[in-house]
């Protein structure tokens, strides 16, 4: 991890607000893939060219392992981390690649579309409540099924995590 510590001078003596489990928090951030051969990686998302990102520590909208880096950063706070591979977004799990067939599909959606590889597809939670994605991998000669990854499309894969504390409620 690199750090650049926020402001703490003299003459700022009011307390500066750091992340902590349930914090609302105003950031920039960046992921990318590793720097390879010393060129920096490709960036997966990156806040820092927009608007920042909000979001609320533990209710999901990153990763443990991300939300794990943030807890005890003062705001102001300009940190870059290097997350293992299967760490940031887990391993990727052989079982999550399953041939789901086409009658579901049209039960689930539109009994007319065409699935092609790469397509991404949502599939609702069990309980109806949520969604989840698949990415179709192969699809049978027959159109009968569709083969889906429903891991993370990071899954198995070390990313570079830079963000910058703007705000911390």
């Amino acid at each position: 991890m690199s750090l650049v510590s926020p402001d703490l001078s003299i003459a700022n003596l009011e307390p500066v607000p750091v992340v902590a489990p349930g914090s609302f928090l105003t950031l920039h951030y960046r992921m990318a893939a590793p720097a390879v051969n010393g060129q920096p990686g490709a960036d997966i998302i990156n806040t820092f060219k927009d608007k920042p990102a909000t979001l609320s520590l533990g209710n999901g909208q990153l990763s443990p392992a991300l939300e794990q880096r943030l807890l005890g950063l003062p705001e102001g706070t300009r940190a870059t981390f290097e997350v293992p591979a299967g760490e940031a977004f887990g391993e990727r799990n052989p079982d999550l690649i399953q041939w789901v067939a086409r009658k579901l599909l049209n039960e689930l959606g539109d009994p007319d579309e065409k699935y092609q590889v790469g397509d991404v597809v949502q599939f609702p939670t069990p309980d109806g409540a949520g969604q989840y994605a698949g990415a179709a991998q192969q699809v049978k000669a027959d159109g009968s099924a569709v083969q889906f990854d429903f891991n993370h499309p990071l899954a198995g894969q070390a990313v570079v995590f830079e963000v910058h504390v703007i705000g911390v409620l």
